[in-house]
């Protein structure tokens, strides 16, 4: 088994928002992969002490612990309990019930010598490599589906779409968004690798529109994680006049975890 991970800042003189963790059994016969994409708040996000990093190292760490100790749990359990855990941390001195109270999207995948589980939240991406070198992209895809009105701005998208029936959900506060995540499982005999993206990364595919999902990963397999983030950077510097980025960031927070197995 091999793994790389490769995670740049969008602004060096911010913390990196982004998250990402792997962990593996002593045996060697399986594995984990966690990787979080930390929302950035609007100012006054009811006033929460705690900043986006913390809260996805938290949530990170107890996905992370439960994902490899507790094989007899789903991976939505794992996900509800962690959110739960998370919750807790702060429920005593922070307003849960803000729409923008620290949140993040959730990519998880467990294996064992015979089954691969995911779990996929929101707008990061888990591209699943079989071994014939086909690429599938498993993707939450609810916030494409958002009608474009109701993210005309940041304040509009919170009050009629964000963890709302008809609109997308994150890893917030509450635990029963476990429950929309985008699930499955499948022979591990049939794959070949695994690859995290958070969305500053999926940007080359669904922003640029460079490639499909599967010359992604051809590129990666080419350059490396690194060689994907800077071909991003490349691409976002050229966009001077926001033909493809528009309202977005100019660089966001960029993952990639890619795990051979």
């Amino acid at each position: 088994m091999r793994i790389q991970l490769t995670t740049v800042p969008g602004d060096p003189a911010r913390p990196n928002e982004d998250w990402a963790a792997t962990a593996l059994p002593a045996s060697g016969l399986g594995g984990v992969l966690v990787a979080l994409d930390g929302v950035t708040p609007l100012p006054g996000n009811g006033d929460c002490v705690h900043d986006v990093p913390w809260f996805t190292a938290r949530l990170g760490g107890a996905l992370t612990e439960l994902s490899a100790s507790r094989r007899d749990m789903t991976l939505t359990g794992i996900l509800a309990e962690s959110i739960r855990r998370t919750a807790d941390a702060h429920r005593d001195t922070c307003d849960l019930s803000h729409a923008r109270t620290p949140q993040a999207t959730v990519v998880l995948a467990r294996w064992d010598a015979a089954e691969l589980e995911y779990l996929v939240l929101s707008d990061s991406a888990l591209l699943v490599e079989a071994g014939d070198g086909t690429v599938r992209a498993i993707l939450d895809d609810r916030l494409d589906r958002v009608p474009p009105a109701s993210l005309a701005s940041e304040e509009i998208a919170d009050a009629l779409v964000r963890n709302k029936e008809g609109g997308f959900f994150t890893a917030a506060a509450d635990p029963s968004v476990a429950a929309r995540a985008v699930t499955g499982r499948e022979p591990l005999a049939g794959v070949r690798a695994l690859l995290a993206l958070t969305d500053g990364a999926t940007r080359w595919v669904d922003t640029f529109r460079e490639g499909s999902w599967a010359d992604c990963v051809a590129l990666v397999r080419k350059a490396g994680p690194d060689g994907l983030l800077e071909r991003v950077r490349e691409l976002e510097m050229a966009d001077g006049e926001r033909s493809f980025l528009r309202r977005g960031k100019r660089h966001d927070d960029a993952t990639v975890v890619v795990v051979d197995l």
